[in-house]
């Protein structure tokens, strides 16, 4: 099932990785920020929503990652460059994710950063949509978000823009050992 759900997501212009812990897992993401440019200053911070994946996880060393906040206002997030948060499941046949998005702050960093680094637990990694509705009602939630590659419109005279209404670019980052 990864392997349908990475060929999805990378064909709607998502990039995708797979590790098997927490700790490889944001090996990686501190890396990819301080490649990316990732600073004090805006336009070039990194907001991380409170999340599971950050329960248990030293925050100390990520203190010495320049630009990177845990506290999210919607001023910051207006700012940032790169928004991380955790999503709850992926889709496989269409290459989208699902997040219940309720708190405010998931959806700050997921819709108004430049790029999206989107963190999601390999256990919820799911067929189809009927398979998620088996474990997610929405009546339960007060703000299911779905979002399937990079934001892109191609409203204005059919010519294809990306980020117009979100992020430019969507990394999603799978991790085995996160439930």
């Amino acid at each position: 099932m990864y392997e349908q759900f990475k060929a999805r997501a990378e064909g709607v212009s998502a990039e995708v990785y797979r590790f098997e812990t927490k700790t490889v897992a944001l090996d990686f993401i501190v890396g990819f920020l301080q490649r990316e440019g990732c600073a004090d200053e805006p336009h070039a911070y990194a907001l991380w929503a409170d999340s599971p994946f950050l329960d248990g996880v030293d925050r100390q060393p990520l203190s010495a990652v320049a630009g990177l906040k845990f506290v999210i206002t919607r001023e910051l997030a207006a700012d940032a460059r790169f928004g991380i948060s955790q999503m709850g499941w992926a889709l496989a046949d269409t290459g989208s994710l699902v997040q219940d998005s309720s708190a405010i702050e998931q959806r700050l960093v997921s819709s108004l950063s430049t790029i999206h680094i989107a963190l999601v637990p390999t256990s919820g990694l799911l067929a189809d949509m009927p398979t998620l509705l088996t474990r997610l009602h929405p009546k339960d939630s007060a703000y299911i978000a779905m979002i399937t590659g990079a934001s892109r419109t191609a409203d204005i005279e059919r010519v294809l823009t990306i980020g117009v209404h979100g992020p430019e670019r969507l990394i999603i980052v799978f991790c085995d050992e996160l439930n």
